[in-house]
């Protein structure tokens, strides 16, 4: 009965307030997760409505929804969508470093006095002590993290504040949270779950396949072949189009080279002033941009129907961000095109960005000045001369083995148990050396993406956990004939996809797929392997748990 009562509600709430006739399944079952106050994790494809899924429910639940989201020009984006519809239920405000005092403090009284129902936050805002308590202070009924994968794909990288979120949502009370994304691989998926503490989270997943996108990868012996290749695909197709570069400097020299040879351009990067990317954001959606050329900074949040194709110029550094970022073309649902213009150049430039390790005699130091008393991050910085960025990394490795956890106020300590600080440093270091290999086995699997004769669409969809049983029939592969279609089912596959299998020098793992006589497994101390099925079969090699 209450399934059935929730159903109607939400039904009428998408009618009434955002005029649709009917919700999609995927959609229903996430947003009836969300009406019995349950976590829930969302992976729906771009275009899937996911905003929907926090926003439906909201406004029929009491209390203010606090979301989460990683960038400005995105938050404002769902705020102007939200005031669009010019309903009360749906007047949402904003906290961040582009209000004024005063209009931050407009905007919590208006939600503490019922005049907004949203929220809307970035994890470095809710860093701070005093702005957590008053939005505790609000009594948030709900959490909705958007672009969840963020926690993953930044939160150890330049964004430490991620890392945090878990212990930013007690601190304001603990609401049940929806994490949303349009993708997560298995590893960041439990990323996800670990580190927001979702509770026994609804898992809520969609087929992640684009049959509207058609999937091409060149390799490309000389520099020279590389911008052939380009020029070409842009003399076909005049639409506007995204370029993604490796680097900042490698999309401001190709922006200009494009301009110089008749494809007005704009690069875009993180190393720009924030005013003149959020200028450049605008331009690109207004189609007054038809080219940009970003690294990977750029794209999170756009809402462009027209784009119509996606190039990459070099290898990305996973199939993560590569699925991220093809995803935002063809969203009008026309045929698309993305094309990877890739060398074995590439393969290093990726290992050197995954850096270096932490070093060993600092984690010491930082778990020993732990261990002696709880401090706030602000005087660990100054205790220790560590920047933001790399404290982040070091306190999130430390809290991982345990030699770390939050206090009150905004400290941080050692827990009671917490081991010797040197034993501490040590575990980080080897924590740290598994993230490295399990990051590095990511950049292997967009290789062999690249590098597959196979259907694409196959290998790229195992790569997620998702086996299609024919093959795509949207890549170049597919049309070139190469493609062989695969469908293994429980009885004819050594090892059933999603098994828990061991391997005797890896370890435990996943099995995540198969590809013509190859599978795919996810072993959680070395990452992603492809493995041949009769050798793995003929010696053995791996076993069920």
């Amino acid at each position: 009965m209450r399934r059935f009562r929730d159903t109607t509600a939400l039904r009428r709430a998408a009618r009434d307030l955002f005029g649709w006739d009917e919700l999609r399944p995927n959609q229903l079952a996430s947003m009836r997760a969300v009406m019995r106050r349950r976590d829930a994790l969302v992976v729906l494809p771009t275009g899937a409505g996911k905003s929907a899924i926090y926003q439906i429910p909201a406004s029929l639940i009491p209390g203010c929804t606090v979301v989460i989201s990683p960038l400005l020009a995105l938050q404002q984006d769902q705020i102007a969508a939200l005031h669009e519809r010019r309903r009360p239920e749906l007047r949402a405000v904003r906290i961040s470093s582009a209000e004024t005092p005063s209009q931050q403090a407009k905007a919590l009284a208006d939600v503490r006095d019922g005049r907004a129902e949203f929220l809307f936050i970035t994890p470095e805002q809710l860093s701070d002590p005093t702005r957590l308590a008053e939005v505790r202070a609000l009594r948030p009924a709900l959490v909705a993290i958007d672009e969840a994968h963020c926690i993953s794909a930044w939160g150890h990288d330049f964004r430490p504040d991620y890392l945090a979120l878990g212990h930013l949502i007690e601190g304001i009370g603990r609401p049940p949270v929806v994490a949303l994304t349009a993708t997560a691989s298995p590893p960041v998926r439990d990323d996800i779950v670990a580190r927001l503490r979702l509770r026994d989270p609804e898992l809520v997943l969609s087929g992640l396949d684009r049959p509207n996108l058609f999937l091409e990868v060149a390799h490309c012996p000389t520099e020279d072949y590389r911008w052939r290749r380009l020029v070409a695909l842009l003399r076909e197709d005049e639409r506007p189009g995204i370029i993604y570069t490796p680097t900042r400097r490698s999309a401001e020299e190709l922006a200009g080279r494009l301009t110089d040879a008749g494809f007005p351009a704009q690069y875009y990067h993180g190393g720009m002033p924030a005013g003149a990317r959020d200028e450049l954001h605008r331009a690109f959606l207004a189609d007054q941009v038809p080219i940009m050329v970003a690294t990977s900074a750029f794209g999170m949040g756009i809402d462009k129907p027209n784009i119509a194709w996606v190039v990459h110029v070099a290898l990305p550094d996973s199939p993560d961000s590569y699925f991220q970022e093809i995803g935002r073309a063809g969203r009008d649902g026309q045929p698309a095109r993305v094309l990877l213009l890739w060398q074995a150049e590439d393969i290093g430039l990726q290992r050197y960005f995954t850096g270096g390790l932490p070093d060993e005699r600092q984690l010491h130091e930082l778990a020993a000045l732990l261990h002696a008393k709880p401090v706030n991050r602000k005087q660990l910085r100054e205790l220790t001369g560590l920047g933001p960025r790399k404290l982040g990394q070091y306190l999130a490795l430390l809290e991982q083995v345990g030699a770390v956890a939050p206090r009150g106020r905004q400290l941080i300590g050692a827990p009671r148990y917490a081991p010797a600080p040197r034993d501490a440093a040590r575990a980080a270091l080897a924590e740290a050396e598994r993230q490295q290999t399990v990051t590095r086995s990511r950049t292997d699997m967009m290789r062999a993406f690249a590098e597959t004769t196979g259907c694409r669409g196959q290998a790229l969809l195992a790569y997620f956990g998702e086996q299609m049983t024919e093959v795509c029939g949207h890549c170049d592969n597919c049309h070139a004939g190469t493609s062989v279609a695969v469908v293994r089912e429980a009885d004819d596959s050594p090892f059933p996809v999603h098994s828990q299998v061991r391997h005797p020098e890896w370890g435990a793992g996943m099995v995540l797929g198969y590809e013509e006589d190859r599978m795919t497994v996810l072993f959680d101390d070395v990452g992603y392997k492809t493995l041949s099925v009769p050798v793995v079969s003929g010696q053995s090699l791996l076993t069920l748990v």
